[in-house]
């Protein structure tokens, strides 16, 4: 085969020979997907108890591969299937991370529901959002078997294939015996950071998204006010100038949102920081593992140099198994091993004190800047925290400020707010702002008006005002 396609090849034009070598490698290095079809079926809850024996809740996914020449060949066969979980997901990505470093390597969907202001669901369980991430899960994976390198990698096949995949004992043997107390707090304490962040700023989304529909749906007042201005003519001015009033109101949100926004970028730094944190511990766990294998490597060195000198064999070792086939070693090759494994202990002992030296001096520099990134996070939280119940003070007191001069309105207009059940604050603002309108000709009240709406508003904007003052107060004393 090989000579006939050489032969076919020579009778090329060299442009033809590059392109069909070309072809051929691209062949070659696309040979998985052209073998199988990849798809995520679907996801599934699952109730199981995770690495501290605690309940918990997770959702899986199904992997399906089916040969594509049984499909060619009009056969559909049954697909052979496995469930993954995200972190599996994770898991292989990472290794193909650290294996094939001069390669971009497709992105996985989002774990958890970003903090976006939209009607779609955080939860993490959520169908929608589960969808979402199953169909991310499968183009990701589509993609590393179209990718000309990764697609051959033989982790990425047993992945999509074995159940019982060499990344669970991978990532088993990359558990440290010893890790160091401050460094797994500080991974605890960074995963739980994210987890109040996070809740922080899908709160902070909820209520912006409240706030944008309230502000905005006054647009429809200004519209209304607009055409209803047309048709009269003593109050045309006065309602004119009411609808000016709504529409700057209902545009008045995007400053207010805005500058929000300032903030909860300020919470969104640290919510970032969080990765960078879990970083340094990932660094540290694998430093406290090269440093456990060369002290592991060098205890083994040491026991069967100390096996050579005394002669006493383990029973079930190899070297005892090899000793009862093959006979005992003369003295020569006892001693041409014993000096191979002196120098091995030596270059092992040395091996073991720079491992020693880094593991020190990483984690001296390390929690230097960690305790500075600690004072560094109460300093900006705090000042970001005060500065936002400050805001929201004063936004309640911009609208408690023109709210007083509601009182000056004529009766007409006052029997007007008494008498629509939907009459809002921000109406009445716009009215009490536009005392150009001419005497309505309106039944005369017969008692004092009360302003009942008026009156629950200005109470919910002065317990907003309390509210966020006293929560200044207590920003202020961390």
């Amino acid at each position: 085969y090989q000579s006939t396609e050489f032969r076919e090849r020579a009778l090329l034009s060299p442009s033809q020979q590059q392109l069909a070598g070309c072809m051929v490698e691209i062949e070659k290095w696309t040979s998985l997907l052209r073998k199988m079809e990849i798809s995520v079926g679907e996801a599934e809850k699952r109730t199981g108890k995770n690495t501290v024996n605690m309940q918990e809740i997770y959702t899986v996914y199904l992997i399906e591969t089916r040969p594509v020449d049984a499909v060619t060949e009009g056969i559909i066969p049954a697909p052979d299937s496995l469930w993954r979980r995200y972190s599996e997901f994770e898991l292989l990505r990472n290794y193909l991370l650290v294996t094939y470093p001069f390669v971009v390597v497709a992105p996985l969907p989002e774990k958890r529901a970003e903090i976006v202001w939209h009607k779609l669901s955080a939860d993490n369980m959520d169908p929608d959002f589960v969808e979402r991430r199953r169909v991310g899960l499968e183009n990701f994976l589509l993609r590393l078997a179209c990718h000309p390198v990764l697609c051959n990698d033989k982790i990425f096949y047993i992945f999509l294939t074995e159940a019982d995949s060499r990344l669970k004992a991978m990532n088993a043997a990359f558990r440290v015996k010893n890790p160091d107390k401050r460094f797994t707090e500080l991974k605890h304490y960074s995963d739980e950071l994210q987890t109040v962040v996070s809740q922080l700023l899908r709160v902070r989304a909820r209520v912006a998204d409240r706030l944008y529909g309230v502000y905005k749906v006054h647009g429809n007042y200004g519209r209304v006010f607009s055409e209803w201005s047309a048709i009269e003519k003593e109050m045309g001015d006065g309602l004119q100038s009411a609808g000016h009033h709504m529409d700057a109101y209902a545009a008045s949100v995007d400053d207010i949102l805005e500058e929000e926004e300032h903030y909860a970028d300020q919470l969104k730094e640290y919510l970032f920081y969080t990765e960078a944190l879990r970083a340094v511990c990932r660094k540290h766990e694998l430093t406290q593992f090269e440093l456990e294998m060369a002290a592991q490597d060098l205890a083994s060195k040491k026991q069967q140099k100390e096996e050579l000198v005394t002669g006493t064999v383990r029973t079930f070792s190899l070297k005892g198994m090899t000793s009862k086939l093959f006979g005992q070693e003369t003295a020569e090759q006892r001693e041409a091993k014993l000096q191979v494994l002196e120098q091995q202990i030596e270059e092992g002992e040395e091996a073991v004190k720079e491992k020693n030296t880094e593991s020190d001096e990483f984690v001296k520099t390390a929690w230097i800047d960690i305790e500075h990134f600690k004072d560094q996070k109460d300093r900006d939280l705090k000042e970001a925290l005060i500065s936002y119940a400050i805001m929201q003070i004063s936004r309640c007191k911009k609208v408690t400020r023109p709210r007083k001069r509601m009182f000056t309105l004529p009766k007409q207009v006052k029997w007007i707010i008494n008498k629509s059940e939907t009459f809002s604050l921000s109406l009445a603002l716009s009215l009490s702002l536009s005392l150009s309108l001419s005497p309505l000709c309106l039944p005369p009240l017969s008692s004092p008006s009360v302003f009942p709406l008026s009156l629950s508003l200005s109470l919910s904007l002065s317990q907003g005002i309390q509210v966020w003052t006293n929560a200044k107060e207590c920003f202020n004393k961390m």
